[in-house]
């Protein structure tokens, strides 16, 4: 378990990429944002449930080095347009 310090992003979200992250939202047609998941939320539920009941602890992933947040949603969101034209 980490401590709850390291949950958070190591940078703040920008206006720019909160924006672009919208807009890609807005292109994406027919996702409706009910059904969209959060595994990584849903991790540790697992574990504590594995934990109180004594079975074994699911091993978790290997977190990966962040990715150019800004950089990932500019191609999204020209991708999306692109697929719609």
């Amino acid at each position: 378990m980490r401590e709850p310090g390291d949950l958070g992003p190591s940078t703040p979200v920008t206006d720019r990429e909160m924006e672009l992250a919208e807009m890609l939202l807005s292109e994406l047609t027919g996702i409706e944002m009910q059904q969209l998941k959060d595994g990584y939320g849903h991790a540790p539920e697992q574990l504590v449930a594995a934990r109180t009941v004594g079975s074994e602890v699911p091993e978790l992933p290997t977190p990966q080095p962040a990715a150019d947040l800004l950089a990932a949603l500019e191609e999204s969101v020209q991708a999306a347009r692109r697929s719609r034209q």
